[in-house]
């Protein structure tokens, strides 16, 4: 999809020097990627000792190995 943003260019220079060869394109993608991915994980981390787990550590562990 194309779109029309005003990029900060300063930004956008340091993320074009971190990652030598990637396209404008590739970055801004991997970036609302990234972005999205810490957002799922804080969501996750609000979960943190909310929920109780019933399971059997071990015997898990048990299944794992064939």
């Amino acid at each position: 999809m194309r779109t029309t943003l005003d990029i900060d260019e300063q930004a956008l220079d340091q993320a074009m020097k971190a990652a030598p060869g990637r396209t404008k394109t590739a970055i801004i993608n991997d970036a609302l990627r990234e972005y999205a991915r810490r957002r799922r994980v804080r969501r996750l981390v609000a979960f943190r000792g909310k929920a109780r787990w019933l399971g059997d550590l071990d015997e898990l562990r048990k299944r794992g190995r064939r």
